[in-house]
């Protein structure tokens, strides 16, 4: 049985390559690699073809996290279908995916921060206008989401 996880931002050069390159990391961590698929995309087509922004590269890769062969894509229809679990950063951004999904669709789009443990906060922040420091929070927010994330997958799936 394969579980289909995709994470969702605005441009998908940010935060949710970010989660993608974290949650991939804590798969394999946790030997679930062959049972569990990951993805991610964004709501809005900017940067579509485009690898993840430097910086967040530069954040990820300070902690062991390879995002360089990722590319930035958008959320396309058959998405909604094919992925057991959509996970949006940010309410704006889903808010956007819900409104584009089915009511059954709908039922498998969260947020990412449903998962985490040590944060309150229930949006990843979108460090692209900011400062570095940002790029920084976003890795501690996602790292904390992906361990509860990895969790709950362990319970579906058994």
């Amino acid at each position: 049985m394969s579980y289909r996880v995709l994470l969702v931002c605005m441009g998908n050069i940010c935060r949710s390559p970010t989660a993608e390159g974290v949650l991939r990391k804590h798969i394999q961590m946790n030997r679930l690699g062959d049972r569990v698929e990951v993805d991610s995309a964004g709501t809005h087509g900017y940067h579509v073809g485009e690898a993840p922004d430097a910086r967040t590269q530069r954040a990820a890769s300070v902690r062991g996290y390879n995002l360089s062969q990722l590319r930035a894509r958008k959320v396309a229809p058959q998405d909604l279908d094919y992925f057991d679990l959509i996970l949006a950063m940010d309410r704006t951004n889903l808010d956007n995916l819900k409104r584009f999904a089915t009511i059954e669709q709908q039922k498998r789009i969260r947020l990412f921060m449903e998962y985490a443990r040590n944060f309150d906060d229930d949006e990843v922040p979108d460090p692209y206008y900011g400062l570095g420091h940002g790029f920084d929070l976003v890795l501690d927010m996602v790292e904390d989401a992906a361990q509860g994330l990895i969790e709950e997958i362990r319970k579906d799936i058994g």
